[in-house]
Parts: structure tokens; C-alpha cells; sequence
């Protein structure tokens, strides 16, 4: 059987373009292929956006360093380490062209969730610990924290073809692993689907999509419905949107 393929963004080293050299978290791919699917890494080739929303059954925008508020019109925090450039404005045209493809499902992992909010015209929390005491203790540092959903019925919890009877699923287990020191703060024209319980926004959609979805922790890195399950039920829409 054909595995559907998943288009998989990459990092530069040291955040800069000019060190030469891209750089790839070896679980997102992993966890990709265990679950069925086939990793492509995706080399940041502006004209080749386009092609490459043609070619893949899915889109992972992978997490990394700081998005680029300033490129937005909103200064830079001073404790901002931003990606580079060419980065942003690489996957921000794959969001362009997957808006000419809303049945192709893309999966945004923590600064992807990010961009996919900023790209639908969202705003950042440059610095959680200015506005949160416990940033640091729940949100940074592979720590692991719970989530408040307030929409299950939704790409985060079932894509289509999964069984109904994970929609009442029992969650209050449920946790996941985050590491970052911005959030979003407001998605854009994107719907909040999940918070940590200080108010953090954890996973945002497009609801008239069948699968744009993105989470603010690191399902790659765990396991359970919002980890591993997650990423099985992302690879089956890919496959279904390849049909």
C-alpha cells in the first residue's frame, strides 16, 4: 500500500540561512513513518512552495526558534530568538498555496502553530513570563501539562473515518510536552480548540477545513491521543486526501 506523503519543514542551523546547512529534528520524521506515512524534508525553495503543496498529501510545519514579529509590524521582544527570514517567508508561502488546496491537511507543531496563526492575521505573547509567573515551571523545558479542550468535535481529537466513540474519550490524563516562551495570543481569523489550564492557547483550526490544525506542545515526543494518536490520525487524513 502507497504511503501517503507528508512534506516536512526544516530548521537552519543556528537559526541563519548563511550558516549553509538546514537541520531536522529526527522524531518528526520518525514518528511520521511509524505512523504510516512518508517524510519528505522540504528545502526552503520560495518558487517551489507551490509544487511542493502539489506533491505532498500533507504539510508538518515543525517547530524551532521565535517567529519574526517584526516582520509584521510589531517590534521584537528583546528576548526574542527569531528563525531566519527566508524561513518565514518559505513557510508562509506554503500557507499560501495550501489555502488554493483547503482539502490538503497540515498539522502546524509549535512554532508552526505559531506561523499558521500569524499568517491568518493572529498576534503573539512575545515573552510569557512577563505576563505569567509559572511560564517557566509549565511551559518551557520539555515539562509536561495538561490541556482544557473547549471543542471536541474537531481535527484534534478525530479526522475523518476515526471512530466516533474517541470524540468521549476520557482526557483528564492526558498530557503533553511543551517548550517555548511565546504563545499565541490571538489566532486570527483561526478557531481555539484547546487552552493549558492558565489560560495559554494550546491548539487552534480552521473549522472549515477538514484537517488544519495546529498545536502549541510537541506530539512528536509523546505518546497518547494528543501525541502519537494525533500524529496516526493527521497521516490517515493525508491518505484520505490522496483519495
Amino acid at each position: 500500500m502507497n504511503r501517503p506523503v507528508i512534506g516536512v519543514t526544516v530548521d537552519n542551523v543556528d537559526s541563519n540561512i548563511a550558516s549553509g546547512r538546514y537541520e531536522s529534528n529526527i522524531a518528526y520524521s520518525r514518528m511520521v513513518a511509524e505512523a504510516g506515512g512518508l517524510p519528505l524534508l522540504l528545502p526552503q525553495e520560495m518558487e517551489l512552495a507551490a509544487h511542493y503543496v502539489d506533491l505532498c498529501d500533507g504539510l508538518m510545519l515543525t517547530g524551532g526558534d521565535d517567529a519574526r514579529c517584526e516582520d509584521l509590524g510589531v517590534p521584537a521582544h528583546p528576548q526574542s530568538r527569531c528563525i531566519d527570514p527566508r524561513r518565514q517567508a518559505f513557510e508562509f508561502a506554503l500557507l499560501d498555496a495550501l489555502t488554493q488546496r483547503p482539502q490538503r491537511p497540515a498539522l502546524g507543531v509549535c512554532l508552526g502553530m505559531q506561523l499558521m496563526a500569524l499568517h491568518a492575521g493572529g498576534r503573539m505573547n512575545q515573552h510569557l513570563p512577563d505576563t505569567l509567573p509559572n511560564a517557566v515551571e509549565v511551559h518551557q523545558e520539555n515539562h509536561r501539562h495538561r490541556v482544557v479542550l473547549g471543542i471536541r468535535a474537531s481535527a484534534l481529537l478525530a479526522s475523518t473515518g476515526a471512530p466516533v466513540s474517541l470524540l468521549n474519550a476520557d482526557l483528564a490524563s492526558e498530557t503533553v510536552v511543551s517548550s517555548h516562551h511565546q504563545a499565541v495570543e490571538d489566532p486570527g481569523r483561526l478557531r481555539v480548540l484547546a487552552a493549558s489550564p492558565d489560560g495559554v492557547i494550546e491548539a487552534i483550526d480552521d473549522p472549515l477545513r477538514p484537517f488544519y490544525l495546529g498545536v502549541q506542545w510537541h506530539p512528536e515526543r509523546g505518546e497518547g491521543v494528543f501525541n502519537f494518536d494525533l500524529i496516526q490520525r493527521f497521516v490517515a487524513a493525508c491518505a484520505q486526501s490522496r483519495t
